[in-house]
């Protein structure tokens, strides 16, 4: 290999990584995920319950939103549930979790969340691209995204967290 390309290859290594930090919300904590996701991360959107009443989500403006993307269907969400019920009972007064179905239909929705104890409300995502287009591209799931109490996106987070890495977070919004 010569070394021009070695060195090419390593720039677009660079760029690649770089691009990859900036598309599934590599943030800095403390600082918005990005320009065109702050404040609209609550702004606008509108999501159905289970029961087909719309909730907006501006309505939470104020508290801490963590807003976890899942679906019946996903092992590592199943395994993720039980520590969201619990921070959602031990910071309710000052945080809300949202969970929101991407991929099931509402005849699953209402027997899991009793199943699960969902203690937070659950709202129905599937085929929402304006959720897509706050949130960003949802590749995989779970996805939990951090958002400020000015309605601001925080941080993202990609794949199952641990109760403890879910309350860091939260304990540095609050």
């Amino acid at each position: 290999m010569t070394p021009k390309l070695r060195w090419t290859l390593v720039g677009v290594a660079a760029v690649a990584a770089l691009a990859a930090g900036v598309y599934f919300g590599m943030e800095r904590a403390g600082t918005p995920a990005s320009t065109a996701q702050a404040g609209a991360a609550l702004a606008g959107l509108a999501l159905p319950d289970p029961a087909g009443k719309e909730q907006r989500l501006d309505q939470w403006r104020g508290k801490v939103v963590v807003v976890n993307f899942w679906a019946t269907w996903c092992a590592p969400c199943r395994e993720e549930i039980p520590s969201l019920v619990e921070l959602q009972q031990n910071y309710g007064d000052q945080l809300v979790v949202l969970g929101v179905s991407i991929d099931d239909p509402l005849s699953k929705l209402k027997p899991y969340a009793a199943e699960m104890h969902m203690n937070y409300p659950v709202l129905v995502g599937k085929d929402r691209q304006d959720v897509q287009d706050a949130y960003g591209p949802l590749f995989g799931i779970p996805v939990s995204v951090f958002v400020d109490r000015d309605g601001r996106i925080w941080k993202r987070h990609s794949g199952i967290a641990s109760k403890e890495q879910f309350e860091r977070e939260i304990k540095a919004l609050l």
